[in-house]
């Protein structure tokens, strides 16, 4: 991932923060292989015949697996599994509700069932220990089967590779680290060239659904542009800030310095995904975006029109269109528009209320030709920043983008055309825990 404000005259100190600031952001870019592994392995367990249609306990794990992914080491309670994963409502009781203690405990004995025999040859092994919500994994010691010994039976004590102690693991971390902030920077001082710190991921080794997704976006030589939104605002953070007026605050200097949770943590979701890929992104907020950036380079937008006042730019969407309704009950709030409504749609879709918790978004995943017809533009934006949110993760994860990819109707070999979607997000506690493809449009090229 890069910036566009980088310059050559950065100090020692503002080199070394910047990359403390990635190996914390980006959770260590010299374990992804490890990473990678344990990714993979847990798509395995997935799309195993031992989890085949529970839908419930696939989710489980993925979300268990990003916990232990982005979070090591630390626990997870039933409540926020219970609103983050299965969708219950705020007031939801682990005393009274035993559904969570129920659903790990089902994913425990298929994950066991799974090792003892279709996964007896895994080299990974992922357990959910007893009396905790964390996954653990490790290395399956390479072993000699005797002749006629069964699946999963080993010749002797297998020895499992034990894994790293936090504390170990910490230090470890921290002296590699160390080593190479020296090597960075002297490189850094030596010569600064594009590309000098290539990732180790491997496209190959990425999930196919991803590779066909995304393959407008890393055919070429240059990273894609994400833009993210900063809406204009008026005031002061420590008094109080509201959005800007262009009709009575012509002369109060504009704040657009800010942008919404939602959006971080897509722009998040996209880097992942591409590093995935083996490819990075450059990070430029909407303000400081120019038509020169439209022809040359492929875009993905981040937020929604309301507050990505870019998108104003470049041709938007047709079929989903974010409109402030002129009358109604909620006369002013932000709501997509469906043009050409088929039977049984809605001809508008609106968030919760804002006098109410916010439970529902809507967003939409639209994919179009960029004005430089070689070059192509992906908009990801909700009516609300958890809804640009849900978006971003929805094309960030495997088993959301088949079922995009399904839908559409594109083949292994064949080519996302441009598309729009609707996707209705619910929301707990500020955290978008369920997405859902509501409607498609096929666009015309």
């Amino acid at each position: 991932m890069q910036f566009d404000t980088v310059t050559e005259g950065n100090s020692l100190v503002a080199i070394t923060s910047t990359l403390c600031y990635f190996a914390v952001t980006q959770g260590y870019r010299e374990r992804m292989p490890e990473q990678a592994q344990f990714s993979r392995q847990i798509e395995r367990l997935a799309s195993s015949q031992i989890l085949h249609g529970s839908e419930s306990l696939c989710k489980l794990l993925r979300y268990l697996a990003k916990h232990a992914s982005d979070h090591p080491g630390v626990p997870l309670k039933e409540y926020q599994i219970a609103t983050e994963v299965f969708g219950r409502p705020a007031d939801f009781d682990p005393q009274l509700d035993s559904t969570i203690r129920v659903q790990a405990g089902r994913l425990r004995a298929k994950l066991a069932e799974y090792y003892s025999a279709e996964g007896a040859d895994d080299p990974i092994v992922v357990e959910l220990p007893k009396g905790t919500y964390v996954l653990s994994s490790h290395h399956r010691a390479p072993v000699n089967k005797p002749h006629g010994a069964m699946p999963g039976e080993a010749n002797g004590d297998a020895a499992r590779q034990p894994a790293l102690s936090s504390s170990n693991a910490a230090v470890i971390a921290l002296a590699t680290l160390l080593v190479i902030s020296g090597i960075v920077i002297a490189g850094l001082l030596m010569a600064r060239k594009p590309g000098i710190a290539a990732s180790a991921a491997q496209p190959d080794s990425a999930p196919a659904a991803f590779r066909l997704f995304w393959r407008p976006f890393i055919a070429g030589p240059g990273e894609p542009w994400v833009i993210f939104s900063n809406a204009a605002f008026v005031g002061r953070p420590e008094s109080g800030l509201r959005y800007y007026d262009s009709t009575r605050d012509r002369s109060n200097p504009i704040f657009d310095h800010y942008t919404g949770v939602g959006e971080v943590l897509a722009v998040h979701n996209l880097d992942d995904a591409f590093a995935q890929l083996g490819r990075r992104i450059r990070i430029k907020r909407g303000s400081l975006f120019s038509l020169d950036d439209a022809e040359n380079n492929n875009l993905i937008f981040v937020g929604s029109p309301s507050e990505n006042l870019t998108l104003t730019e470049i041709p938007g969407t047709q079929e989903f269109v974010f409109q402030r309704l002129a009358s109604g009950q909620r006369r002013g709030d932000l709501a997509i528009v469906n043009t050409h409504p088929q039977p049984g749609e809605e001809k508008a879709f609106l968030a919760s209320p804002a006098n109410a918790q916010l439970t529902e978004d809507y967003a939409v995943i639209a994919l179009m030709r960029g004005s430089n017809p070689s070059r192509s533009v992906l908009i990801l934006a909700g009516t609300t920043t958890f809804g640009t949110q849900g978006a971003a993760e929805y094309v960030c994860r495997p088993d959301s983008l088949e079922e995009l990819l399904l839908r559409l109707s594109v083949s292994s070999e064949g080519e996302v055309k441009p598309f729009e979607a609707l996707l209705h997000v619910k929301i707990a506690r500020g955290v978008p825990v369920e997405t859902q493809l509501v409607a498609l449009r096929k666009r015309s090229l």
